[in-house]
C-alpha cells in the first residue's frame, strides 16, 4: 500500500489521532489542552446514560438503523417483513441502497429543521428526523428507477435528482430550512454516477444500483467472513469520488482528511490527518445487513469511534478538552480549519481512552462490548444530554461552517 492510500484506512485515522493527542497530553497543541483527569467523569455519564436506555445490557451497534425505530416501532423492519425477498442477497442488497443514500444525506440539518412524521404526527430534527426523511423517501421508490421495485437506489435515478425532490421529501421551506440542501444534492448525484461509472462493482448481480456493494463484498468473504476495516477500505475506495474536491494527492482524493501543522511524518503524508466520519458511519451501518445475509464481520474495533460533533461536544462540554481562547467558542470556524481537524482528531483518540475506561469498569472486552456499542450506549446520547444541559437548544459547543458533508 503506498504512503497515499494509506490514509484510506481506519488505521491511519486511529494512529494519526493518537499522534496528536500524545502531543495534546505534552501541551503542545496551538488550540486545546487536554485534561484526563475529567474523563472519569465523562465515564460515569456515559455509563448512567447506557444503562437507562439499555436496563438489559444489550446495547446495539451505532448505525444508521437505530435512527429507523420512532415511537417504539422499528419503521424499516416493517417495510422489509411486507417485502417479498427473492432471497437474503436482495434484502442486503435493499439495505445497502437504503444506508448509503441515508447516511449521505444525515449530515447535521441545523437547530430549526423538523420533519413532520405522517405516522405518530410528531415534527422530528436532527439525526433521527434526517433518517425518517430518507427512509420514507425510499420506501416510496424516490431513488428507484424500477416503477415495479420502490426499494432500489438506482444509478440512473439519483444522477437525476434534483433540489426540488430534497425540497418536497424533506419538507424544505422558507419555514423549515435544511443546511447544506444543495450539498446533499449534488452528492447524490455523483454517488450516481460513480455507481454508473462502476459495474464491475456495483451491477454484477443487477442494474448499476449502490446495494451492488453488497455483492462485491460478498465475493470479498473469506470463509464467509470478513474484516470491518476492510467494508471501510473498501466503502473509500469505492464512493471515494463522491466526496466535493478536496485534498488529493497523487491524483488520489483523500475525502474527509484534512492538514494540521502539529502532524508530522517522515514522507509527504506529513501534515494529513485522515478522519472519514461519514464513510466509518456507514460502514457501521452495513455490518448488520452483512450478517442479517449470514456473513460474519470480524474486528469490529479496527473502526475507530466517530469524529463529529456530539462526541466531540461530550469531551469539550465535559472539560477533557479545553479552548486555549475561550473567544473560539464565539465564532464560527470552516472544517477545515487547524481548530477543527485538532478537535475531531482528538475526539478520535479520546473515544478509544473512554471505552478502555468503561471497559475496565463494566469487566468487559473489546470483542464484549466494542467501541460501536459504546457509542451507540452511550457516547453520543451522552455528548447531547451535556449539550443541551449546556445550552437550551442543544447546539455543540463549537459552531462548524459545513457544506452538509462532513458533520
Amino acid at each position: 500500500m503506498s504512503d497515499v492510500s494509506s490514509l484510506l484506512s481506519a488505521r491511519a485515522v486511529r494512529e494519526r489521532a493518537h499522534q496528536l493527542l500524545a502531543l495534546g497530553l505534552d501541551d503542545k497543541l496551538p488550540h486545546f489542552r487536554v485534561d484526563l483527569g475529567k474523563l472519569d467523569a465523562i465515564a460515569d455519564l456515559v455509563l448512567d446514560v447506557t444503562n437507562k436506555a439499555y436496563p438489559s445490557g444489550e446495547v446495539p451497534f451505532h448505525s444508521r438503523w437505530r435512527h429507523f425505530v420512532v415511537g417504539g416501532t422499528d419503521r424499516w423492519t416493517a417495510v422489509a417483513e411486507k417485502t417479498q425477498w427473492l432471497d437474503a442477497a436482495a434484502r442486503a442488497r435493499a439495505e445497502f441502497d437504503l444506508a448509503i443514500t441515508s447516511v449521505l444525506l444525515d449530515a447535521g440539518a441545523g437547530a430549526s429543521w423538523r420533519y413532520q412524521d405522517a405516522v405518530t404526527g410528531t415534527r422530528i430534527g436532527r439525526s433521527e428526523g434526517l433518517a425518517l426523511a430518507s427512509l420514507d423517501m425510499f420506501a416510496r421508490g424516490a431513488f428507484s428507477a424500477d416503477g415495479r421495485d420502490p426499494l432500489r437506489a438506482d444509478a440512473a435515478k439519483l444522477r437525476q435528482l434534483t433540489v426540488a425532490d430534497l425540497e418536497r421529501g424533506f419538507q424544505v421551506g422558507p419555514d423549515n430550512p435544511l443546511v447544506g440542501l444543495e450539498g446533499r444534492v449534488a452528492l447524490l448525484r455523483r454517488l450516481g454516477e460513480v455507481t454508473a461509472a462502476k459495474p464491475e462493482i456495483f451491477g454484477t448481480q443487477d442494474a448499476p444500483r449502490t446495494g451492488g456493494l453488497f455483492d462485491h463484498l460478498a465475493a470479498s468473504a473469506t470463509g464467509g467472513h470478513l474484516q470491518a476495516a476492510d467494508i471501510l477500505q473498501q466503502v473509500l475506495l469505492q464512493l471515494g469520488p463522491i466526496w466535493p474536491s478536496r485534498l488529493t494527492l497523487q491524483g488520489v482524493a483523500l475525502g474527509d482528511c484534512w492538514r494540521h501543522p502539529s502532524l508530522v511524518a517522515d514522507d509527504q503524508t506529513t501534515g494529513l490527518v485522515p478522519l472519514h466520519k461519514l464513510s466509518q458511519w456507514l460502514s457501521y451501518s452495513l455490518i448488520e445487513p452483512l450478517q442479517r445475509a449470514r456473513l460474519v464481520v470480524d474486528n469490529i474495533d479496527g473502526l475507530t469511534g466517530l469524529a463529529e460533533y456530539r462526541n466531540g461536544g461530550l469531551f469539550v462540554d465535559g472539560g477533557v478538552l479545553v479552548l486555549r481562547d475561550p473567544a473560539d467558542a464565539t465564532r464560527p470556524h470552516e472544517v477545515d480549519s487547524p481548530l477543527v481537524v485538532e478537535w475531531r482528531a482528538l475526539t478520535v483518540a479520546l473515544l478509544d481512552r473512554l471505552a478502555a475506561l468503561i471497559r475496565e469498569r463494566t469487566g468487559q472486552t473489546p470483542e464484549q462490548l466494542p467501541l460501536a456499542r459504546i457509542l451507540e450506549g452511550g457516547t453520543w446520547a451522552a455528548g447531547r444530554k451535556l449539550a443541551f444541559a449546556r445550552r437550551p437548544d442543544g447546539t455543540p459547543p463549537l459552531t462548524i461552517i459545513s457544506d452538509g458533508t462532513v458533520f
